[in-house]
């Protein structure tokens, strides 16, 4: 027996009255879902319960690797045996126990890593997902293919979920099969947590960029002190990231405060989650929200802030956005501090913000970089999740980047299949853009520093103070940093199972930083930058986007950068660099040869139809110089392209032009088809049809200058019709007078005659045009050009308004004929003589 009696300490907990009834849903139906709060001994009991049922081995999965080893010595301790006997753990580079333990705790992904290896699972009787409510992505993968391979290949491997909130209805339709599966609910909390609404006096919202304002950092450190002088036992403080964690330590000085996150060494982090006989601080993030238990904690102070990973699928660029915590993580942190006594909860804000936050955070799947994901799919054979049971489909943009990436590094074929270098890749155990980095850059660099490059960019301790990639390689080897370089030296011994032996070669006498600036750009293409105009810190990545080192980098004379790490600020148009190598220009030609493009550019700007060859490395020109020959048929696309986008105001417009276009336009509004529609639209739309062939002779912009618009219009007209044209719509009327004069026309208003008056004496009836559908509108003019009347009805103009205007006229204009019977009058174009 696994399970201890319930005398043992820690062994009697909520989780404890529902075991039975857990077991007994897993027997009958396979499947089950306990939901218990944190403390209440899921992670610790039900394993050991399911062990005992079921025989075989019992495999944990956990969201984090400090969980991971925290959870495995627990369940050593209640069973009363060291690690490694029947209890065990295994993470990626690190593993406790052998082929002889009944219950093994893993990282999520490690799981899922054995399971592209060996599906069936050989000796292993259940699966405990654990903290589903958490939705890590891997968490997510891991529950699709465990559903899979029991529908398929394993109906006996037991699944278990277990969730620290209620909200189960998805996750037990996905692991029930015709119905749902069982959901088996312990009880709360054993011990109540009284809250206290903390918010700062001043308000502090986040700072650009998403910083922490050091006025919430010396609030937190404040309430802090408040709890150690109201309450006893230990305190846990959640801030957002380490940064936070080093803030408020430092205004904790005086106190014994205990920093706890990811990165640091295993003997850091057990000083943390064991025992104490003295009272301690210990500052965490989220990793501690659930799966730990550290001991001798009473009270909880919460900044009620997060760090959560983000992607900018457009840049290609990551992100850790800090927020607000969600309901549900708020509710997690409190339950720290009832796991062994009652408690008291600070939160760092009011109650009416309490009531404004989301009720659970996104899940993974929704804000994660999703090309690890897409990798291990298309290695399972669902290209894009096809088949599997996925508790959220994953976004479309998000996923069709992923895919791209994968086509494009050739892990995957055209169809989304995994090829045989993609498995390649897939065993390495990193991102598919670092498993590229290892298996091309061995033989550009040597495996070795391959390795240690790789490992560098894929774990936490490639992120050291500076910017200096290569400078904080140099610090590792040193071992400046123990924690750090052991941890590193982990993972580069594991990565030396995912290159060949054949492929260790390398360029002699290659110094390191260039080295690292290899494995960076091959890993990161996107991100190789030459440095923009005169700014020495500012540079230009080949992704499009542009990126900022800080102004005291050392990097900041280097002309070319391979980025490693990059993040873009909200409302910021560059992003900022974390982590860079100095490359050059030939490097980046070399590592990132599938952007490098040479393209004839030739386009209209502005007026002017520019020819350039164009050398580009993505968004980088590498040069650009005149095209000596342009191709004609593309200069004459280009002036097309000029045409629509600056309009017809380019051509020249000659009287000629702009009076064939206008009576056209007047043909077409008054007489319909077949005349043509020549407005703008109608032309630019059609310019092949009247301009094609002029066009085939222009060479440069002044060429447009010659083109004689009006022939090229004619070649609109209608025929026969157009025979009429002179007709329909006269470019000239005669007068009385004899004169020829001309029409005004402007589309679908009457055409205008202006003419003098004295010309239309006699005329009694107001002419037409468009076979007498139209009437002319007649602008009278006085002899100084002027009109004195505007009419498109003689007849009543002569009866109604001649008078008036002779009246008025013909004392300031005496030698002008103003008679007073204008129709029996002669028409006349001169003045009398003078005397």
């Amino acid at each position: 027996m696994l399970l201890p009696e319930s005398t043992v300490p820690g062994a009697d907990l909520p989780v404890r009255a529902v075991l039975p009834a857990t077991v007994e849903a897993v027997r009958s139906r396979g499947t089950a879902v306990l939901v218990a709060p944190p403390g209440s001994g899921k992670t610790s009991l039900l394993p050991l319960a399911l062990a005992d049922a079921l025989g075989g081995t019992v495999v944990v999965a956990e969201p984090r690797r400090m969980a991971t080893r925290a959870a495995a010595t627990r369940l050593a301790t209640l069973v009363g045996e060291p690690l490694g006997q029947r209890i065990g753990y295994a993470m990626r580079g690190e593993r406790s126990g052998g082929r002889s333990l009944r219950v093994e705790v893993v990282t999520t992904g490690l799981l899922v890593r054995r399971l592209q290896q060996d599906p069936e699972l050989p000796g292993v009787s259940a699966i405990v997902i654990d903290e589903c409510h958490e939705r890590h992505l891997d968490a997510d993968l891991l529950l699709a293919l465990a559903i899979d391979v029991r529908a398929n290949l394993r109906e006996d491997l037991a699944l278990v979920a277990t969730s620290a909130t209620a909200d189960t209805v998805r996750l037990s339709r996905a692991l029930g099969t015709d119905v749902p599966a069982p959901v088996v609910t312990a009880s709360a909390a054993q011990f109540d947590v009284a809250v206290e609404w903390a918010p700062p006096p001043v308000a502090t919202p986040l700072l650009p960029g998403g910083r922490v304002d050091p006025r919430l950092l010396d609030h937190v450190a404040a309430v802090v002190r408040r709890a150690l002088a109201e309450n006893e036992g230990d305190v846990l403080v959640f801030v957002p990231g380490e940064g936070e964690i080093n803030g408020v330590t430092r205004r904790l000085a005086d106190q014994n405060v205990l920093p706890l996150f990811g990165r640091q060494s295993r003997a850091e982090q057990d000083r943390a989650l064991a025992p104490s006989a003295t009272r301690r601080v210990v500052v965490t993030t989220a990793v501690a929200e659930s799966s730990l238990t550290v001991p001798g904690v009473r009270v909880v102070v919460d900044a009620g802030l997060a760090r959560e990973p983000r992607t900018d699928q457009s840049r290609g660029l990551g992100a850790l956005v800090t927020c607000r915590v969600s309901r549900s993580s708020a509710d997690q942190r409190a339950g720290r501090a009832g796991r062994e006594a009652p408690g008291r909860v600070y939160r760092c804000w009011s109650a009416t913000d309490h009531g404004r936050l989301d009720d659970h955070a996104a899940p993974e799947i929704a804000t994660a970089d999703l090309a690890g994901f897409a990798l291990d799919l298309a290695a399972w054979g669902a290209p894009g999740g096809a088949g599997l049971t996925l508790l959220e489909a994953p976004p479309a943009p998000a996923m069709t980047a992923a895919t791209e990436l994968l086509h494009r590094i050739e892990a995957t074929d055209e169809a989304g299949r995994i090829t045989e270098r993609g498995r390649r890749m897939a065993a390495v155990g990193a991102h598919p853009r670092l498993a590229r980095a290892l298996l091309d850059g061995a033989s550009r660099v040597g495996a070795d520093r391959a390795r240690e490059v790789v490992a560098l960019l894929s774990d936490d301790s490639g992120r050291g103070p500076g910017d200096d990639l290569p400078g904080r390689w140099r610090a590792l080897r040193r071992g400046d940093d123990r924690g750090a370089t052991a941890r590193w030296r982990e993972e580069t011994k594991r990565l030396g199972r995912g290159v060949p032996a054949s492929a260790d070669k390398g360029t002699p006498g290659l110094p390191d930083d260039l080295a690292a600036g290899i494995v960076v750009g091959l890993a990161y293409p996107d991100r190789i930058a030459r440095v923009r105009g005169s700014d020495a810190v500012t540079y230009q990545m080949s992704g499009g986007t542009g990126a900022a080192l800080d102004a005291q980098s050392s990097l900041r004379t280097t002309t070319w950068l391979a980025i490693a790490v990059a993040d873009r600020a909200p409302g910021r148009a560059d992003a900022r660099i974390r982590s860079a190598a100095p490359i050059d220009e030939a490097t980046a030609r070399d590592v990132a040869g599938e952007l490098v493009t040479t393209t004839d550019q030739i386009r209209w700007d502005d007026g002017r139809i520019v020819t350039r060859r164009v050398e580009t490395l993505g968004a980088i020109v590498l040069g650009d110089v005149p095209l000596p020959s342009p191709d004609p048929l593309l200069v004459q696309a280009a002036v097309r392209d000029g045409l629509r986008r600056s309009g017809l105001s380019v051509l020249r417009w000659s009287e000629a032009a702009l009076a064939l276009r206008g009576r056209m336009a007047f043909c077409h509004a008054h007489l319909g088809a077949p005349w043509p529609d020549v407005g703008d639209d109608a032309l630019l739309a059609g310019l092949d049809d009247w301009l094609g062939t002029e066009l085939t002779s222009v060479r440069a912009a002044r060429d447009l200058a010659r083109i004689d618009v009006a022939s090229a219009l004619r070649r609109l007209l209608p025929w026969p019709a157009a025979a009429r044209l002179d007709e329909l719509a006269p470019e000239r009327l005669r007068v009385p007078s004899g004169s020829e004069v001309r029409l005004a026309y402007d589309g679908v208003e009457p055409p205008v005659l202006a003419v003098k008056l004295q010309e239309v004496f006699g005329w009694t009836t107001t002419p037409a045009v468009a076979d007498g559908r139209v009437p002319v509108v007649l602008h009278l003019l006085s002899p100084a050009q002027r009109p004195v009347a505007i009419t498109s009805d003689l007849a009543s103009f002569w009866k109604q308004g001649y008078p008036q205007v002779r009246a008025d006229m013909r004392a300031r204009y005496p030698r002008h004929p103003w008679p007073e019977d204008p129709l029996t009058a002669e028409a006349t174009r001169r003045a009398k003589p003078r005397r």
